[in-house]
């Protein structure tokens, strides 16, 4: 998305989660019981285990808790189970929209998404029907202003794909998602902290929104990412 205000979208993303803090533990709690379920409780052997609780660190959540949750998941405990379901549609302008939830009703959830889709402009697709226009990666972004030679030479030489600057100064380092753990610790090891650090879907095709139409998207993303089971929303739309 080189050319595009990378940083203003990333600072407009982080805004919305901090207003939804509340609601961050929850989403987090799901993701640490499916990871759980998915691949044991032993951290040590669960990469994606261990990004979810770093997520659950990172939202101050008690240890007792976190524990808890995987022993819940992986039947210790009695606790509820939870799916994963993605849902791809189209928002304002043909804009590509990937809607990953968790849920314990796939048939409530796939109605709630569904209305939101149609209430606020947009069409729920069918599944592949979007996710072409996405790259699946590791995904750190820089605040403008950060030396770009030394992320550059860190991240290639702990195996990034690749490195862009951005029209606004952010930086933006992507990897495989095999390859994310070993890239956090390499930056962090040399004193580099992203603002943002995740395993994403990043558009690969931006669509540009402006005036009302930006508005509109905005609506229909904000409305779709209050939805009880959504875990995370992905986008090519770029708002101005």
């Amino acid at each position: 998305m080189a050319g595009h205000s990378k940083w203003a979208n990333i600072q407009h993303r982080k805004g919305r989660q901090d207003e939804k803090r509340g609601k961050i533990w929850t989403r987090v709690i799901r993701e640490i019981m499916v990871a759980a379920r998915a691949g044991g409780g032993d951290v040590n052997a669960n990469p994606r285990l261990r990004l979810a609780i770093d997520k659950a660190k990172a939202a101050n959540m008690p240890a007792d808790t976190i524990k808890r949750n995987i022993d819940k998941a992986t039947g210790n405990l009695e606790g509820v189970h939870y799916e994963e379901i993605r849902y791809e549609g189209y928002g304002i302008g043909g804009a590509a929209i990937i809607v990953d939830t968790m849920t314990d009703n796939r048939v409530r959830t796939v109605a709630e998404v569904r209305h939101a889709f149609s209430k606020h402009g947009g069409n729920l697709g069918t599944d592949g029907s979007v996710a072409f226009q996405f790259k699946h990666c590791g995904q750190f972004v820089f605040a403008p202003g950060t030396s770009e030679d030394k992320v550059m030479e860190v991240a290639l030489e702990a195996g990034a794909d690749d490195v862009i600057t951005g029209d606004d100064g952010a930086i933006e380092v992507l990897c495989a998602p095999a390859d994310f753990e070993a890239v956090q610790q390499a930056l962090q090891k040399a004193g580099l902290k992203p603002d943002l650090a995740e395993v994403t879907w990043r558009a690969e095709n931006p669509v540009e929104l402006a005036g009302e139409d930006s508005q509109r998207m905005q609506k229909l993303l904000d409305v779709l990412e209050d939805l009880d089971d959504t875990q995370a929303v992905y986008h090519n739309a770029v708002l101005e």
